[in-house]
């Protein structure tokens, strides 16, 4: 969805409104970068049906450039709700994922789409991921699949609360240095229960943020 174009440097912190609670537990050769420190860990059922889709974004969404290399596919298969304010928070969630996976490709925290597609705790915790990927020394390949979507307003218009599945069992680590893919044996750790608090940039044009990442590892009802 092509909205506007703006400077990326002026993003502003916004309170959520939205309170989850907490619990969950990580995985390894790389994929527990997805469950650690900088991300609140819970889960809430879901108050309304998934729906699948899967429309692609453009590389450059808001001016951003959130393009990725062609070996990471993050798959986004899920139907954007009637409400434009959820159906923007939900299409900035998607690229709030892609902005990581383009610092962790860029071997960077400093990607401009971060500034862009999230603040205070969610820019955390995208700096976490990326950080313990430069660490273990790796890049990421495959398909992540984010699936089962559902949104939730808050009364003020201004916080929309993202939830979703992703399945990573067919998205790897792989070692920067000798391009070694590492696969692990698929198991429930391979899935995961996301809520994302997508907060209204005041003076951007539809832009949102993501500003608390809330993650259940381990999320059979994923299965």
């Amino acid at each position: 969805m092509k909205r506007r174009s703006l400077p990326v440097a002026a993003a502003f912190t916004a309170a959520a409104t939205l309170l989850l609670t907490a619990c969950g537990s990580g995985d390894d050769n790389g994929k527990a970068a997805d469950k650690i420190a900088g991300a609140d860990q819970g889960a809430e059922a879901p108050t309304k049906p998934a729906e699948p889709s899967g429309a692609p974004a453009e590389d450059k969404p808001d001016g951003v450039d959130v393009s990725l290399p062609a070996d990471m596919n993050l798959v986004f298969d899920w139907e954007k709700p009637k409400d434009q304010n959820e159906a923007a928070a939900m299409s900035d969630a998607a690229n709030f994922f892609r902005a990581v996976y383009r610092g962790v490709d860029k071997r960077t925290t400093e990607e401009a789409a971060l500034v862009a597609y999230s603040t205070g705790d969610g820019l955390k915790y995208a700096k976490t991921q990326i950080d313990a990927r430069l660490e273990g020394g790796w890049t990421a390949t495959g398909t992540r699949r984010h699936y089962q979507a559902t949104t939730r307003s808050a009364p003020n218009g201004n916080s929309v609360e993202v939830a979703f599945c992703v399945d990573s069992s067919k998205f790897y680590s792989k070692e920067v240095k000798t391009g070694k893919v590492l696969k692990g044996t698929p198991s429930i750790t391979d899935f995961d229960y996301f809520k994302i608090i997508m907060v209204k940039l005041p003076t951007g044009d539809g832009l949102w943020q993501a500003s608390k990442v809330y993650v259940e590892a381990k999320a059979a009802k994923c299965q």
